[in-house]
């Protein structure tokens, strides 16, 4: 139940809904925004919401959707269902045009069921024919028009019909010619068709020198459009044979539509699904442009709102390069009414209307201006009381016309309703409608109605502040500039800040000074503890958002501090233990040259205790540079297993390994099998270049490239032309480092880089395969290529 009857023209609904008309592609789409409804079914809502947004997904899934055609063949459906009736080509080519459409719908949705279960749901109750709808295509041209082969007939007449005019032509034009050579034709003029005949343009002084019909005449009498008598039989055989067509074309036209007449219901139906998406269209398009979202639905009454914007207010100014103000609204079962007040102009009946408007979108099926964590409940009814409601016709008053909404409200409220009053107590002496309002508000609570009401009523302020069931609210307002800030603050009361408002539209101070003693000291303390509260609560709250942005940026700061401290011990123990592998790796190739002169200079019968001092000289410079061990356990030891790509500790060639038993490896270097120990391998990925590395990589610097070396290339945007090239060198690179995965982000788009990069990978025997990425990581928008 919504009341009153004017209710979407108060919170401004009409406007929203010929928003959705525009954004219709038929007037099947608007005859579904006329029929939105409100509605208090919970699985209903729930359904059109999922609706909406498993089409937004689609828009954005960037695949297109079949949805076309948005034909309205409403007003022929009558004559359809006549027997023996028929339809003309255009409306009915329309027609097959848009059953087709539905199909393709049908098909695409049947295909991701689990994607978009409640729009597959829709279509899986179409029970259009596909062999009906192939059918009547069939009979159609590119160009709209039956075809010649829809019947023997037509195809018959037509062929005949094609002689017969260029019989015609080939006559009238030779005619024409003469008729030129006699200057009997108006300089320009050309054969035209005049009453569905050739007729020859002649000036109209020699029109009894050519035999023939007058037709007819231009504007001017000066030429005359005459039908040669020589042509004047084929002319009629044309006309005959064009009647002809005509009644072959109504045959076929009138087969056409006993198909569609037959399988009318089905027909409609299709229809109507047609409707049903051009208009969740419209709701997706409106709900983009308002930023709205899927809020939490409950079947039970709820209203927990953050971030809410009023719709209207926000397209309105979007287009002032403006920013509406959020309002965080919270009632619940023990606090189902809320009291807002204010200043005048500061929001109060803003958030009244926000609050009515996006419920009433949110049940009729709209997405709402909300933050998506906010909870939306399903209420039964709706009461609304706002603005000027005087009426001259049934002689009420504007406070008579707001007491007998409030007695419609009291007798058909409940727990399920939504109760919106706006400057509740207002229009007539404050002392009795400030009363009258406390015990309306009374009443509502007892009865456990939720609602909103905006007062400036000091009586209702304190009887919310006292009263269980209902809290304060205030709209904020910026005391040094005298300006409304537009939040809303639950909690407190609001301040009506008239002295301040007086002051600032340059009321005379003898004026402001007057009213101060005429309201009184205890009322204007009361009012100036209120206004101090509030600005000390906005001081409060400034600078506690500078204390938290201030320790953020030190938690931050904090955090990067640590990480650069781990990187550079982590850095320091790297560059040691590298340091003292290569002087290891030095030592022992310098050991076995040494070893080489001391065993010739035994050879040759040297003195031993000199050759032993040498040695042991060897040994202990050897362990002072030997590599610290805690260094290596301080990462994850690598386990090498079967089929890992290794190299010799100071070597450079790769090899894989074939089998390991124990601590003996037997590895793979291109046709030659080695037999080794774990030991004396390395990971290729983790190998240290070679100490004779410049000597035998050719001039490539493998530690640079290896250092630079990204195993990801990107290539959006790059002309088809640029891709080759980089390819190239990404993968001549990859394989140089002995890369073992790589990947390539080239969008989605049209697939044309896409395809360029796969042909290119299938030349390189090097690549073991290529898939597209995780659907969650980028799908088939990259490229992930597997090394051998």
């Amino acid at each position: 139940m919504i009341f009153p009857k004017e209710f979407e023209s108060k919170i401004g609904f009409d406007l929203i809904r010929h928003r959705l008309q525009d954004f219709c592609q038929s007037s099947l789409g608007m005859k579904r925004v006329n029929e939105m409804r409100f509605s208090s079914n919970f699985v209903f809502v729930k359904k059109l919401l999922e609706q909406t947004v498993e089409y937004q997904r689609i828009q954005q899934s960037g695949t297109p959707f079949p949805a076309s055609h948005f034909f309205d063949p409403t007003d022929l459906f009558p004559t359809i269902a006549i027997e023996e009736s028929f339809i003309e080509e255009e409306p009915l080519r329309e027609i097959v045009l848009s059953l087709q459409a539905i199909l393709d719908c049908k098909e695409y949705l049947n295909k991701a069921v689990e994607l978009y279960p409640q729009l597959s749901q829709m279509s899986a109750q179409l029970t259009l024919s596909p062999a009906m709808v192939k059918m009547l295509a069939s009979k159609f041209d590119d160009a709209g028009k039956i075809r010649d082969n829809a019947s023997p007939e037509l195809a018959r007449i037509r062929k005949q019909l094609k002689d017969e005019e260029g019989k015609v032509r080939r006559l009238t034009d030779q005619l024409f010619r003469q008729a030129v050579r006699q200057g009997w034709v108006p300089e320009g003029a050309s054969p035209t068709i005049r009453e569905g005949r050739v007729v020859i343009p002649i000036l109209a002084e020699h029109k009894r020198k050519m035999k023939g019909f007058i037709m007819d005449e231009s504007a001017t009498g000066q030429t005359i459009y005459m039908e040669p008598s020589e042509v004047l039989e084929a002319n009629n055989e044309i006309r005959d044979l064009m009647h002809a067509e005509r009644r072959e074309l109504i045959r076929i036209l009138r087969e056409l539509t006993t198909q569609l007449r037959l399988n009318l219901p089905d027909v409609q139906q299709a229809f109507s699904f047609l409707a049903t998406l051009d208009f969740i269209r419209a709701k997706v398009k409106f709900a983009t442009e308002i930023d709205a979202t899927l809020p939490q639905l409950k079947e039970h009454s709820d209203l927990n709102w953050m971030q809410a914007r009023h719709p209207l207010l926000h397209l309105t100014l979007q287009k002032l390069n403006k920013k509406v103000v959020p309002l965080d609204i919270d009632l619940t079962s023990e606090n189902p009414f809320l009291l807002v007040s204010g200043p005048n102009a500061g929001g109060k009946s803003v958030c009244l209307k926000t609050v009515g408007l996006i419920q009433y979108m949110v049940q009729c099926g709209l997405l709402a201006p909300l933050d998506e964590r906010s909870t939306v409940g399903i209420f039964e009814r709706i009461f609304l009381d706002i603005g000027d409601q005087q009426s001259m016709e049934n002689d009420l008053s504007t406070y008579s016309s707001h007491l007998r909404n409030m007695s419609y409200f009291l007798s058909h409220a409940q727990g399920r309703s939504l109760v919106l009053m706006d400057e509740l107590g207002s229009g007539t002496d404050p002392n009795f409608g400030g009363g009258i309002a406390e015990a309306i508000l009374a009443t509502l609570i007892e009865k456990k109605v939720w609602g909103i009401a905006t007062t400036h009523y000091y009586n209702l302020k304190l009887f919310a502040e006292s009263t269980k069931g209902i809290r304060n609210g205030s709209m904020q307002f910026d005391t040094k500039n005298l300006e409304p800030l537009f939040c809303l603050e639950l909690g407190k009361p609001g301040s009506s800040f008239a002295l301040e408002i007086a002051r600032k539209t340059g009321l005379p101070r003898q004026t402001i000074d007057r009213a101060e003693q005429i309201i009184g000291k205890e009322l204007i303390g009361l009012e100036s503890l209120m206004k101090n509260v509030a600005q000390d609560k906005l001081s409060l709250e400034k600078r506690q958002r500078e204390i938290q942005q201030k320790e953020k940026e030190l938690s931050q700061a904090l955090t990067r501090y640590e990480s650069l401290a781990d990187e550079l011990e982590t850095k320091k123990k790297e560059i040691i233990n590298k340091a003292k592998t290569e002087a290891s790796y030095l030592l022992k190739e310098t050991n076995r040259e040494i070893e080489k002169t001391i065993r010739h200079i035994q050879e040759n019968k040297a003195n031993k205790q000199e050759t032993r001092k040498v040695r042991t000289g060897l040994q202990e410079l050897a362990k002072k540079v030997e590599p610290a061990q805690p260094v290596v356990v301080a990462t994850t030891p690598i386990v090498l297993k079967v089929g890992d790509k290794v190299r010799m500790i100071g070597q450079e060639v790769t090899g894989t390994i074939l089998s390991i038993k124990g601590n003996s490896v037997v590895v793979q270097f291109g046709i030659i099998q080695s037999h080794l120990k774990l030991n004396q391998l390395v990971r290729s990925d983790l190998a240290e270049p070679s100490a004779t590395k410049s000597k035998r990589t050719f001039g490539v610097d493998l530690m640079s490239k290896q250092s630079t070396f990204v195993p990801s290339l990107d290539i959006r945007g790059k002309r088809v032309e640029e891709v080759a090239p980089l390819l190239e060198e990404f993968l001549d690179n990859a394989i140089l480092l002995s890369q073992a995965e790589l990947k390539i982000l080239h969008g989605k788009g049209e697939g044309v880089l896409r395809k360029v990069v796969r042909e290119q990978l299938k030349k390189v025997k090097a690549v073991a395969s290529v898939k597209d990425e995780h659907v969650d990581r980028g799908g088939d928008g990259i490229t992930v290529v597997v090394l051998k």
